[in-house]
């Protein structure tokens, strides 16, 4: 069994002997002496093969290319004077190798393993195994390891137990699309992969374990980008007896832990801010807060202006606000203006109006047809001064919130207003119950139907009712969610009316978690962390795909075992499936 780390050699280990083994990372002949930085998960050494150490196995050391596997012996030795290497962590010693063994060879390789330069994803993703050898991604793929180790460490010493729940289980389509799986024995019958274990663990709650906890794999069919993958790793806990408040507690001192385990930083107790605050201020319900540019209201403001673009809005019950970048109106011409407007037009906004302040006066085509008197009670009101300028969105709320909320994080970006150090939690709290879905014409859960409200009265108010529900916010992504649940069955069977799902379709859905209620249900609650999401921030980079081992494309496509695949016929026919191929007649 190998026995030592090639990273972990020291000055004070010079003068011993010592059998290494690793991959060649780099060789440098220089005639009658070779030097191979020889690279495993830890670091890197230095051996010198040497013609007159090595004497017959100098003729096996001259046929060593890039990511050969070897395996070395010989004496560890102080490099010589002037020669020790800074960039290394072993730069002061090298092994002076007496005997080589070649453990493998190395086929001509598709891309260099020890440049760290972008390459093709789709070639880095078909030789994965060989991209995880390089040493970013290694150090990632270790930092989660270390994420994990200490949310287990927390969890157990808080009396969390690990309790694994099903993979296979029924599809209750009331969230994104199931992944669907047949059943062989029961034909034209299928399991669905779990989009989490929310069911489950709540009927642990029943079963009386009090304290769960699962590091699972979750699954979910739906469209990905560049921070979602079709399968994703949740760190998922519930607790019973508990309120709001133990559990965003209880999760705070846990991300705090990791956050000092991982990163050695002590970060500051979580702000708390409603999501109707949320998204007033930020326009998101998951703000980024390590920058200030704040989305300001002008609807009061702009109340009676003859202008019909903000007067018309208004009357019809939306809103107007603003973003003020402060002191770099210079950097954006009319035509980035016009760039900027095209930006939010994709988010539904219909245009946008600017203003520039220089000289003492407002410049600008609105400026010339906004009053004098609005122009003004707008520029003391948010302290307006030369070289602002002044963005402005006029729709209804939602449009309003989803555009300015895009294009502030895309100024800051421009205008480098980001820390990158930081690490900014947020508490996200009151959710909305309910979320009007523009496709299904109807009212949908905010987050799940087992959420409680916070006022049982106001469940009959879609536009108004909050639920006992909040999310962890980190730099402006979401990083966790939860909720305390309902476990009165009269309360849910409220919810399930209110929602457009009649006793039937409730009884055939969830029917055995609804039974499970009716003998003596504790009051719970709990909140899911999205593993991925949060070791890819913690880790410094913006490609979910990194901090996974073996992730999939955009199209869901796993190029390396070249999944997802045909199978034959018998296999169907055994599971009682047909394929229908629709013939393009175009």
């Amino acid at each position: 069994m190998k026995k030592y780390n090639n990273g972990e050699f020291r000055l004070k280990d010079a003068g011993n002997y010592f059998e290494v083994y690793g991959w060649v990372n780099k060789r440098r002949d220089m005639g009658g002496v070779i030097f191979v930085d020889l690279r495993d998960r830890s670091g890197m050494l230095q051996i010198v093969l040497n013609r007159d150490f090595l004497k017959d196995d100098f003729k096996v050391a001259e046929t060593l290319k890039n990511e050969y596997c070897i395996k070395a012996y010989g004496k560890l030795e102080k490099r010589g004077e002037g020669l020790a290497n800074p960039n290394l962590s072993t730069g002061e010693v090298e092994l002076i190798v007496e005997n080589l063994e070649i453990l493998s060879e190395c086929d001509i390789l598709p891309f260099n393993v020890y440049e760290d330069t972008n390459i093709n994803e789709n070639i880095s993703l078909k030789y994965r195994y060989l991209d995880l050898r390089k040493e970013r991604l290694q150090n990632t793929i270790m930092t989660r390891h270390k994420i994990t180790s200490s949310i287990r460490e927390y969890l157990n010493g808080e009396g969390f137990l690990d309790i694994e729940t099903p993979i296979l289980c029924k599809s209750t389509p009331e969230g994104a699309r199931d992944y669907i799986v047949p059943s062989r024995i029961n034909k034209g019958s299928f399991y669905a992969l779990p989009q989490s274990p929310q069911i489950c663990k709540q009927l642990l709650m029943v079963s009386g374990f009090e304290k769960y906890y699962q590091i699972a794999k979750c699954f979910r069919d739906e469209d990905l980008r560049a921070d979602r993958q079709p399968e994703f790793t949740q760190i998922d806990m519930e607790m019973s007896f508990v309120t709001e408040e133990d559990v965003m507690n209880n999760t705070e001192n846990l991300l705090k832990k990791v956050v000092k385990d991982v990163k050695g930083i002590d970060v500051p107790d979580f702000p708390r801010m409603p999501y109707k605050e949320a998204m007033e201020r930020y326009g998101s319900d998951k703000p980024d807060t390590r920058f200030e540019m704040e989305l300001l209201d002008l609807t009061e403001i702009l109340r009676g202006t003859q202008m019909n673009v903000f007067n018309n809005v208004i009357s019809n019950g939306g809103i107007v606000k603003c973003l003020i970048v402060k002191n770099n109106g210079d950097k954006y011409s009319r035509s980035d203006v016009e760039h900027l407007t095209d930006f939010v037009k994709i988010y539904g906004a219909k245009g946008l109006a600017w203003l520039k302040y220089d000289n003492d006066t407002f410049n600008g085509v609105i400026a010339k047809n906004l009053e004098e008197e609005k122009l003004e009670l707008m520029r003391t009101t948010y302290n307006i001064t030369n070289n602002d300028l002044v963005l402005i969105v006029a729709d209804t709320p939602k449009i309003v919130y989803a555009a300015l909320g895009a294009l502030r994080l895309k100024l800051a970006k421009e205008l480098n207003l980001i820390d990158e150090n930081k690490l900014n939690f947020l508490w996200v709290t009151e959710f909305p119950m309910y979320e009007y879905s523009e496709s299904e014409k109807r009212y949908k859960s905010c987050h799940h139907p087992f959420t409680m409200p916070i006022s049982v009265d106001k469940l009959s108010d879609y536009e108004n009712c909050t639920a006992k529900a909040y999310d962890i916010v980190l730099n402006g992504y979401e990083v966790g969610g939860g909720s305390i649940r309902i476990h009165d069955p009269k309360v849910q069977a409220i919810v399930f009316k209110e929602l457009g799902i009649s006793d039937e379709e409730a009884q055939k859905k969830f029917g055995f978690f609804i039974d499970a209620f009716k003998f003596g249900a504790p009051p719970h609650g709990g909140l899911a962390l999205g593993l991925d999401r949060l070791v890819m921030i913690l880790c410094g980079t913006e490609n979910i795909k990194d901090v996974i081992a073996f992730p999939k494309t955009q199209s869901a496509s796993d190029l390396m075992m070249e999944a997802p695949s045909e199978v034959t016929l018998e296999q169907l026919k055994e599971l009682g499936i047909k394929i229908d191929v629709e013939e393009d007649n175009e």
